[in-house]
């Protein structure tokens, strides 16, 4: 494992400075857009073309990875992106930023695909998924840190615009300069969103709600923070809270999920997160301690609903449909993740800056129930024959996969 993480660091290095540059821009842009008066739907509009863009990269970079191969992909995909964010700081409309999002999203999404792959490729069997582990703490740390990064200068000048170009542009040397060879295009089969619900519907239902939950905090949370009164600081270190949350709570969560049934696992997750939600209104007034914890406490049991809900999607599947229903798995996440700003803004214009609260309870609920109507559907996989439950965002379900194919090699698909 020494051995791999030596000759995988530099790579790990630029994702840690794309992923800062991706958490700063997010979180920049929704104060950003808020103290433009875009308006709260607009705004969620705005941030929703993020989303778009990272479903029309997982479709189209495929196709170029194959025309003209990783490295130049990652490398023009660094580069547009760092073109688009000085963009925003030119001309402030609308229209133009949800342009502009939509093709960060679709450069970051290029992005992910290459570096994931090479990773994937430098690991062995033996090693992946500590690899993954490790890649993963370094993507939710830069995310993290780029939240801070806004206590730098202030939101409504042009520094951190340029402080996001320069991470983004930085996080390119890494990749270029690796001598590890370049990893290879793997073909799968197509597995659409309908075999995906008959496969695992309480999968299929979960992975799209966890975006619809997920893409609306990181969106819509600044602008929450803004309509309640906070400070740009202050607004920094809850979206910081939110997301180390997640990051601290993913292995445990998946761990147990490993020797309960996992359904009981999600349903305890969901129920508890929509509580924490619930409870955030009545920590505002005072200090922002309290409000802080209660963000932790929400992200640390929302963000590894879609580790889990891939992982349950897993036990149902044979090692050879695995990569080919990431594809869908992304997919279904996608859709969630494009309505999710959308539908949070819709409901907070309606009630205001707490609506963000109860929207993210609502969504939460929902999948609880569903989840109780399906352990009443099906009986729970035997311990013996689980895959895995690992520590993974949306982004990396192409590394994912890899991982939970290699340890069940072999093993049939579960009726």
């Amino acid at each position: 494992m020494l051995a791999t993480l030596r000759s995988t660091w530099t790579l790990l290095f630029g994702i840690g400075l794309l992923m800062l540059g991706h958490g700063l821009q997010g979180t920049l842009l929704s104060l950003r857009a808020t103290a433009e008066q875009f308006g709260t739907v607009v705004t969620g509009i705005v941030m929703s073309g993020y989303f778009v863009g990272l479903l029309a990269g997982s479709l189209l970079t495929p196709r170029l990875v194959a025309r003209v191969g990783h490295v130049r992909v990652f490398a023009a995909m660094a580069s547009l992106a760092s073109t688009a964010v000085l963009v925003h700081a030119l001309l402030v409309d609308p229209t133009l930023w949800f342009a502009m999002r939509f093709l960060t999203g679709l450069c970051f999404s290029a992005g992910f695909i290459v570096a994931e792959s090479w990773l994937n490729g430098s690991a062995s069997n033996d090693t992946r998924g500590t690899l993954f582990a490790v890649y993963m703490l370094v993507a939710v740390g830069g995310v993290a840190g780029g939240q801070l990064l806004l206590n730098l200068a202030d939101p409504d000048g042009y520094a951190l615009f340029m402080a996001v170009s320069v991470l983004v542009s930085l996080a390119l040397i890494p990749i270029l300069l690796s001598d590890g060879p370049a990893p290879p295009i793997r073909p799968y089969r197509s597995f659409g969103l309908a075999r995906l619900y008959r496969v695992s519907p309480l999968g299929f239902v979960g992975i799209a709600g966890s975006g619809l939950s997920q893409a609306a905090l990181y969106a819509m949370g600044p602008v929450y923070g803004r309509e309640i009164g906070l400070g740009t600081g202050t607004i920094s270190l809850l979206m910081a809270a939110a997301i180390l949350g997640g990051a601290l709570l993913q292995l445990p969560i998946g761990r147990l999920s490993d020797r309960l049934d996992r359904r009981s696992v999600i349903l305890a997750a969901t129920v508890l997160a929509a509580l924490a939600a619930l409870a955030a209104p009545f920590a505002q007034p005072g200090p922002p301690v309290p409000l802080m914890l209660l963000f932790a406490l929400f992200g640390g049991l929302s963000l590894p609903l879609y580790s889990l809900c891939v992982a349950h999607t897993n036990d149902f599947l044979a090692a050879d449909e695995m990569v080919g229903a990431s594809s869908a798995l992304l997919l279904a996440n996608a859709i969630g993740c494009v309505a999710g700003p959308i539908a949070a803004a819709l409901v907070m214009r309606w009630l205001g800056g707490d609506g963000l609260l109860w929207y993210l309870a609502a969504v939460h609920l929902a999948i609880g129930g569903f989840t109780v109507w399906r352990m009443t559907r099906r009986t729970a996989v035997p311990v013996a024959e689980k895959g895995p439950a690992l520590f993974i965002a949306p982004d990396a379900a192409d590394v994912a996969t890899a991982v939970s194919q290699e340890s069940r090699q072999g093993r049939p698909a579960m009726a």
